[in-house]
């Protein structure tokens, strides 16, 4: 999948779950990314250039990095 598609997407994810204030969003984010995406979509997320994401779904994919093979 195209990076700057999973970009899109987890911008998305992000600011529907905004509302909830931006510690638990970029925590529902993460875990939205770690129970349906594909590893493939997560790793591709992970070795992209991560300017274009939100502040959220950048936190987000942040939290991802160390906790991912």
């Amino acid at each position: 999948m195209d990076a700057d598609h999973l970009i899109y997407m987890a911008n998305q994810i992000a600011r529907n779950l905004a509302a909830g204030g931006e510690a638990a969003a970029v925590a529902a984010t993460a875990q939205h990314i770690i129970d349906f995406w594909d590893p493939r979509m997560t790793a591709a997320i992970l070795a992209s250039d991560r300017a274009a994401l939100s502040p959220i779904a950048r936190a987000a994919v942040d939290l991802l990095a160390p906790n991912l093979p």
